[in-house]
């Protein structure tokens, strides 16, 4: 999960109606943790937050303007309830509340449904696919599995001090930390984040990991396991055969890719982050470590092939320069860890181009309580 985005700057298109409020029916979920609804007879579309599908709601309009294609609004007023309606455990939940949880209002097994459905229209929109899709609790919860709370291992918070501008309550010259509001720079105050938990020891089927203290290293405390476990299990590695591992991190699938084909020279990492790249020369000691953009280090390279190919991208995805070098290099399978269904499914779409279908996925539910999901996607050469 990432800190809520502020909504980018754009050009008045007329009249606002922000703050105005209609009775709608709630329709499907749509990505990004919103819920499709439309004003009126099949009027204009309203993204709506803190709804469920079927529900007749009172919606505020948070944003448009005459001119925009949708608007953007909340659920302030649930007229008829969704029988998957839970009341949020966390007090700093709901509308005008802090932006990270927008799913606290439903029941953790409904959750993972919403974000399956998810994941199955955008292969379905995106690539053409009909996927069936689960998403699967993550072995290795914290005992607060059944509640989806507690298992966020960092966390992101914005310091408060008096004197300053933002929002806050309580008095004295203690730091205090809170978090921003959806899409908004303004902060609110939280004594404490319900999904915050320990924070990680970076081990992983028993073998430690250097990362940088402020570095990328998985959120939810039974997500490196469960997800080496998944792309080794795709990819099959056999002895002496040679991978890429692109997005590479601080090495977490390269170092059992390594022991895996026996020979850590056979393995080539790629990550743009120096301080991350740095780390994994120590944690896959033997191992080729790049460091730069990966679409520019793979275009820089003689595009020799490879037998296996970890990718595993930021949110925007791999995109076209990176799939187009991949597939260059004919790898007999493709491992795509994806943090965001729209991004995976352009990206599927464009190794289809290629001549590589999709052949297994699996999705875990990493981030309880909040839209975000993550996939595993196995691709291969079509027979």
């Amino acid at each position: 999960m990432t800190r809520p985005r502020s909504p980018r700057p754009r050009r008045a298109r007329g009249r606002s109606h922000v703050g105005e409020r209609h009775t709608v029916e709630v329709g499907p979920v749509a990505h990004g943790g919103h819920f499709v609804a439309r004003l009126g007879d099949g009027g204009r579309v309203v993204f709506v937050r803190h709804a469920l599908p079927g529900e007749r709601v009172v919606v505020e309009v948070t944003e448009g303007t005459e001119g925009d294609r949708f608007w953007r609004g909340d659920a302030v007023e649930v007229l008829e309830p969704s029988p998957d309606r839970v009341t949020p455990p966390c007090p700093y939940a709901g509308p005008g509340r802090c932006g990270g949880c927008d799913f606290q209002h439903v029941s953790l097994p409904r959750q993972r449904e919403l974000k399956a459905e998810v994941v199955r229209e955008q292969l379905s929109r995106l690539a053409g696919l009909a996927v069936d899709v689960v998403v699967e609790p993550v072995p290795g919860d914290p005992p607060h599995e059944h509640d989806g709370l507690r298992w966020r291992t960092r966390q992101r918070l914005v310091t408060l001090r008096d004197g300053s501008s933002l929002a806050s309550s309580g008095t004295g010259s203690e730091e205090r930390k809170g978090m921003r509001k959806y899409r908004s720079h303004e902060v609110i105050e939280v004594d404490d984040c319900l999904i915050a938990g320990a924070p990680a020891d970076h081990v992983v089927r028993g073998v430690g990991f250097e990362v940088e203290d402020d570095g990328f290293w998985q959120v939810h405390p039974g997500a490196p396991e469960v997800l080496v476990d998944t792309v080794l299990s795709f990819l099959a590695p056999e002895p002496g055969e040679s991978v890429l591992d692109l997005y590479a991190g601080v090495g977490l699938f390269a170092r059992f890719l390594a022991a895996a084909v026996g020979d850590p020279g056979l393995v080539t990492l790629v990550e743009g982050d120096r301080r991350a790249c740095a780390h994994a020369e120590v944690n896959v000691p033997g191992a080729i470590a790049l460091s730069g953009d990966v679409g520019d280090v793979l275009t820089g390279l003689r595009p020799v092939p490879v037998d296996l190919v970890v990718l595993d991208p930021p949110r925007e995805g791999a995109r076209r320069t990176v799939v187009d070098a991949v597939a260059a290099r004919q790898p007999r399978a493709v491992a795509y860890v994806a943090c965001d269904p729209a991004a995976l499914a352009r990206d599927v779409a464009g190794f289809a181009g290629h001549g590589y279908a999709l052949e297994r996925l699996r999705a875990f539910d990493l981030f309880p309580m909040t839209h975000h999901v993550e996939c595993v996607a196995l691709l291969r050469p079509a027979s």
